[in-house]
C-alpha cells in the first residue's frame, strides 16, 4: 500500500489542492495524494487554471473536510497555511506532521493579472517544496 500524504489548509480551495495535484504528478504514483480543509469552501477556479498551465489537471478534485479524509490514516500530514496548523486536529496513528506555510493566493489584491500572478507564484513555490521533500525522502524519480 502506498503511503498517504494529506495536505491540509483552511478552505481546501487553493494551496492544498495544488499540492495534491503536484504530488500526484511529481511522485510517479509512489504516494496517495490527499487534500482537505478545516473549513472547506470549494475548489478555486483560478487554482485549476494555473495548474492546467503547468500541465496538471486538478479539475476533478473537490474540497473535503479533514474529518472525512483522516479515515485514510495518512503517514504524513502537511499543513500549508498557518491557520490550519493552529486549528489542525490531533492526528492519531503516528502520522509525521510537517508545516509548509504559503501565502494564500485567494487573498491577492489588484488586477486580474496581478491575482493570476499570485496564484502562479504560489503554484511554483509548492512545486519546488514538494520536489525538495521528495529528494529528502529518496522518492524523486
Amino acid at each position: 500500500m502506498k503511503p498517504a500524504v494529506l495536505f491540509l489548509c483552511t478552505g481546501n480551495s487553493c494551496r492544498s489542492q495544488m499540492a495534491e495535484g503536484w504530488l500526484r504528478h511529481l511522485a510517479g504514483g509512489r504516494f496517495e495524494a490527499l487534500s482537505a480543509g478545516t473549513s472547506p469552501v470549494g475548489l478555486n477556479p483560478r487554482a485549476v487554471t494555473v495548474m492546467a498551465e503547468a500541465g496538471i489537471d486538478i479539475s476533478r478534485q473537490w474540497s473535503k473536510h479533514v474529518d472525512d479524509v483522516l479515515l485514510s490514516q495518512p503517514e504524513y500530514v502537511v499543513t500549508v497555511c498557518d491557520r490550519a496548523k493552529e486549528t489542525c486536529p490531533a492526528i492519531h496513528g503516528g502520522a509525521a506532521t510537517l508545516h509548509w506555510s504559503f501565502d494564500d493566493p485567494a487573498e491577492a489584491q489588484g488586477s486580474d493579472d496581478d491575482r493570476a500572478k499570485a496564484f502562479r507564484r504560489i503554484r511554483d513555490e509548492i512545486a519546488e517544496k514538494i520536489r525538495d521533500w521528495l529528494k529528502t525522502e529518496g522518492r524523486l524519480p
